[in-house]
């Protein structure tokens, strides 16, 4: 194979193209990060999100901000969930969902 003189001294540099795949993330930690932006690629999410960082919120008022329906509801704060992006936690008879430290680093500023 032929390639371009500078990038053959590189690669040879990084321990060629075995010494390039040691330096990228393992399958699981690959995995991860393909879950979170899941998980951030739907604006719905993204707002869900947002009003999550300003203010950990039940249910009933993450509704009432995103006017949409149970399910649909449900559907996004489970893939929210499982992104590890926000927790729930069970107050009495409420659900509230509070951001995770993983979060804050995709705040989107006003």
């Amino acid at each position: 194979m032929i390639i371009p003189e500078p990038i053959e001294n590189e690669v040879k540099l990084l321990g060629g193209t075995e010494g390039i795949a040691l330096r990228i993330a393992n399958e699981d930690k690959l995995a991860e990060q393909s879950t979170i932006h899941h998980a951030l690629s739907s604006t719905i999410r993204l707002k869900i999100l947002s009003l999550i960082l300003v203010q950990p919120l039940c249910v009933c008022l993450i509704k009432e901000i995103m006017k949409m329906s149970d399910s649909k509801l449900s559907y996004h704060l489970s893939t929210l969930v499982a992104s590890g992006l926000i927790r729930r936690e069970k107050k009495g008879n409420w659900i509230i969902y509070h951001p995770t430290e993983k979060a804050e680093k995709y705040r989107v500023e006003v």
